[in-house]
């Protein structure tokens, strides 16, 4: 029977095979366990007035209690899950913008998020005890029938960054998600036998959905530490069995340079490595195949359609480094400018189609009219098609920041840096980075003489440390357009080459 919602993904495997292993803490979750924590959450926030459409905002680290919260908030009414990283007024706005009923938080953490919404969203606490069993504190009242939900409900809001503007609201319907789960099970043709070392953030489609429903389709086991650490990955992976995992090129550079070239023992498990959300270049998917011996499957995936969107194949399909493969599930196209398809070589705007696809933004006319032509989502990356129907990016239309798979968008930044008083102008952009792929800088002219420190920190004091500048530079002047227009990639350009030139321009120096 072919599901059509996220909440039949847990009734597919047999009640006594194992769903969840903590392994800092030794415990592992059967589907039953698990089916019943969800059904006990369910009831709690119904009992608070959760009910069909209702945002469940959730701030949890990775582990059980975002697993548990996220299913159950999807059958209840909709899950919203935020960035532990994300600041006060972060926070503010998210809650704000998802129009949240209540806010999830561990016990005696989350502070910023509590402050945010103090007086506006009522926060309820989410405790794990000795055993791994979740509960939500403080829930009263009946909570009467919860009716299941159906393919078209959303099961889940998130928001992706553009390089305009505030953050897209992207509702993700059940049908959505369980479609680009059922693509991820074929294309890796994950079963039962398989566990998956989880070790992307669980308020990312990432993690979410290629990890953790992927693996729970297949009636796998995924293993989740409460974090990633490359002191203790292979240990879990040895000690769990761990036949795959996902992450981004950040985290396999960091544990390529941990294995000093040789494998480590727990790689002799793995089935395949998958890398996505950002690009992996040639020489390291080159360099991981070599050290742990294991096939390397680069990916491609973005939020609006529920992850994944392109795959190289297992073997004996053909992996082409440079490439993120082929569509999985659904329909790809090049389009031009007029929203006519390409022919193979030809280089245009990436295009997709299929039912893990969401059909719009919430409350955004603009971005709608812009992102969806003939029944196409417009994807906003370059890049072509070749003989074989693979993709290869070329790179990205907008200006978003991709530093280790987070997207960032560099207007966020811009609004901040303006909001200091010694700030007249100010341009964020990407440069390269040999771990992170890109790094935050940004470059303002300023009103009045400021330390580089100073500004630093007002930045990090109003966003997540992932967003915040690492390094500031002082121009005379910022390039616009006729129209007034920051040219960021003009600024980014004439950067990255004075870091590269010993004649660095004149009119560019560092703080």
């Amino acid at each position: 029977m072919r599901p059509v919602s996220v909440s039949e993904l847990l009734n597919l495997a047999p009640s006594e095979s194992t769903a969840v292993v903590l392994p800092e803490r030794g415990i592992r979750i059967s589907y039953q366990e698990l089916r019943e924590q969800v059904a006990s959450m369910v009831g709690s926030l119904a009992a608070v007035g959760i009910g069909r459409g209702d945002r469940v905002a959730t701030v949890l680290p990775s582990g059980l209690p975002a697993i548990v919260t996220f299913l159950a908030a999807s059958i209840a009414g909709t899950a919203a899950p935020l960035n532990p990283a994300y600041r006060r007024d972060e926070f503010k706005f998210y809650l704000e913008d998802t129009a949240a009923r209540i806010l999830l938080c561990p016990p005696d953490a989350a502070e910023e998020a509590r402050e945010a919404a103090k007086d506006r969203v009522p926060v309820y606490e989410v405790h794990m005890d000795k055993n791994g069993f979740v509960r939500m504190l403080g829930a009263v009242g009946n909570p009467g029938a919860v009716a299941s939900p159906t393919g078209d409900d959303i099961a889940l809001v998130l928001h992706t960054s553009g390089s305009t503007g505030r953050p897209k609201r992207v509702p993700i319907a059940h049908f959505n998600v369980v479609a680009s789960t059922i693509n991820i099970q074929k294309t890796y043709a994950l079963s039962s036998n398989d566990v998956s070392l989880c070790v992307m953030p669980l308020f990312h489609v990432h993690g979410l959905v290629a990890s953790v429903l992927s693996t729970f389709l297949a009636g796998g086991t995924v293993v989740v530490p409460s974090k990633f650490s490359p002191l203790s990955f292979w240990q879990h992976a040895r000690d769990t069995g761990a036949t795959w995992y996902s992450a981004v090129p950040t985290i396999h550079q960091i544990l390529l340079t941990r294995a000093s070239g040789k494998r480590p023992q727990g790689a002799e498990g793995l089935r395949f490595i998958r890398s996505c959300s950002a690009a992996l270049a040639p020489t390291m998917m080159q360099q991981l195949e070599q050290i742990f011996e294991v096939p390397v499957i680069e990916a491609y995936g973005m939020t609006e359609a529920a992850h994944q969107m392109c795959s190289n194949p297992l073997p004996p399909g053909a992996r082409k480094p440079g490439s993120v493969g082929p569509a999985t599930g659904l329909k790809l196209s090049i389009m031009n400018d007029a929203g006519a398809h390409l022919d193979s070589r030809e280089i245009g705007e990436v295009a997709i189609q299929g039912s893990n696809v969401v059909r719009e933004y919430e409350n955004n006319n603009e971005a709608n009219e812009r992102s969806f032509t003939n029944g196409w989502f417009r994807t906003g990356d370059h890049g072509y098609l070749d003989e074989d129907g693979y993709l290869i990016l070329k790179g990205r239309i907008k200006d978003l920041i991709n530093r280790a798979g987070e997207k960032i968008a560099p207007t966020e930044i811009d609004d901040v840096l303006l909001a200091h008083p010694a700030v007249l102008e100010a341009v964020a952009f990407g440069l390269p980075h040999a771990i992170w792929g890109e790094e935050v800088a940004a470059a303002v002219v300023l009103r009045t003489p400021e330390k580089e420190s100073t500004i630093l920190a007002f930045c990090r004091a109003r966003l997540a440390d992932f967003k915040c500048p690492k390094k500031l530079y002082i121009v005379q002047n910022i390039p616009r357009t006729a129209t007034g227009k920051i040219q960021r990639a003009a600024v980014a350009s004439a950067i990255a080459r004075a870091l590269h030139s010993s004649d660095a321009p004149a009119d560019w120096h560092a703080l």
